[in-house]
């Protein structure tokens, strides 16, 4: 019905292919190196890079996600007088990697240059057992 009435105020070929279903269809922005923000759960706020897409989900995870790798921690500022000890615990950075649903992350305009290749910072293996997500974190920090 409603888009009847929205047809009635329109009358030309933009008009004739959202009746028929033939709208516009937005491209795939969400790729691999783009650079996003998680918006729910434990890493809200934390920025992140996108390692792999799964546009139609996958059998454990039937909607469109994607595997993401961020920065849990980021190096806090250092001064001269600190102790090494401080230094140390300050300059430790923290990474993590996880599943994400498109709901839950927000793209930026941001994208990692292509010679760090996001691809090759974890794979599906590696997240399916807890040895290997330690494995894929340790990868990312370096």
């Amino acid at each position: 019905l409603a888009q009847g009435i929205w047809a009635l105020g329109n009358s030309n070929k933009q008009t004739e292919a959202h009746l028929q279903g033939r709208g516009v269809i937005m491209g795939k922005f969400i790729k691999a190196g783009r650079v996003v923000v998680m918006l729910q759960g434990r890493y809200a706020g934390k920025k992140a890079i996108v390692v792999k897409t799964f546009d139609d989900g996958s059998k454990a995870r039937p909607f469109g996600h994607a595997l993401v790798a961020g920065v849990d921690r980021a190096p806090l500022k250092v001064t001269r007088r600190m102790s090494k000890k401080k230094l140390s615990k300050r300059t430790k950075v923290k990474p993590f990697v996880k599943y994400a649903n498109y709901n839950h992350i927000m793209p930026t305009r941001y994208q990692v240059p292509s010679e760090i290749a996001p691809a090759s910072m974890c794979t599906d293996q590696q997240m399916d057992s807890a040895d290997g997500r330690v494995e894929a974190r340790k990868f990312v920090k370096s």
